[in-house]
């Protein structure tokens, strides 16, 4: 069964929607969204809402540091993202934020371990953004020896570290739609990008496709329009920032 793999929807509604679309269309059997579902985007209640649903019927859903955030917005704002957390705590009922809070920092499905941010220490947010990293990543989540993969976001880029015949780690960068053999023998590490904010001068969002039964992996990019997105962040009143990085898929 072909699971797919989002992360960092960051209350971009449009471009969840269109990725689910994609993924229904590539033939994926079951959801996993591993993290930070608000943050950044104009619509945090109507995104949660919509992943509660998912959760609703058998989707995996993990907690973020922006999940994490909102839920708990710190007393003095001082930054754009504590700006953001404040912003989008105050637009969701205590339902939702009480499922925000209520999410695991990871889970596993078969031998994958999923976390928003590293596996070594899911809970202090560490990027998984270089081959070190990510060994620490990997050797963290190999203490339980039914692990084969690691599916993590948080760094918003498509990558793919895997640990070849020596010891230390070797990066590949995937391209978009090709599919990509991850035999079980090695041990492999991805960030899987990110729905609703990607960060690479791509406006297309991100999210990855797993099939365990094949063994194969396969990184997506899925057109949405990222221009109402923005306008939609600047007709909720949010920092002018915030949609231009939706413009310029930065």
């Amino acid at each position: 069964m072909k699971i797919a793999l989002l992360s960092d929807v960051h209350a971009n509604l449009r471009a969840l929607e269109a990725c689910l679309a994609h993924a229904a269309e590539q033939g994926a059997g079951r959801l996993a969204v591993l993290g930070d579902l608000v943050g950044y985007g104009a619509q945090p209640a109507e995104v949660v809402d919509r992943i509660r649903g998912l959760a609703s019927e058998g989707a995996v859903v993990l907690r973020g540091n922006h999940d994490q955030h909102t839920v708990t917005p710190p007393a003095q704002v001082r930054t754009l993202d504590q700006s953001g957390a404040a912003w989008t705590h105050e637009r969701l009922g205590r339902d939702a934020l009480d499922f925000l809070e209520a999410l695991p920092l990871t889970a596993t499905l078969g031998t994958a371990l999923l976390v928003h941010a590293s596996a070594d220490s899911p809970g202090r947010w560490h990027y998984v953004d270089n081959e070190r990293r990510a060994e620490a990543s990997l050797d963290a989540a190999s203490l339980d020896p039914d692990v084969c993969y690691v599916f993590c976001g948080h760094v918003h880029q498509q990558t793919l570290y895997f640990r070849g015949a020596g010891q230390g780690l070797m990066r590949f960068q995937p391209t978009p739609g090709v599919t990509i053999p991850v035999p079980a023998h090695r041990r492999w590490i991805a960030t899987v990008g990110s729905v609703g904010q990607p960060r690479d001068g791509n406006t297309k969002a991100m999210y990855a496709m797993f099939d365990p039964e094949q063994a194969e992996l396969t990184f997506h990019r899925v057109a949405y329009d990222h221009l109402a997105a923005a306008a939609d962040v600047r007709a909720a009143g949010l920092p002018e920032y915030f949609a231009q990085r939706l413009e310029a898929g930065l």
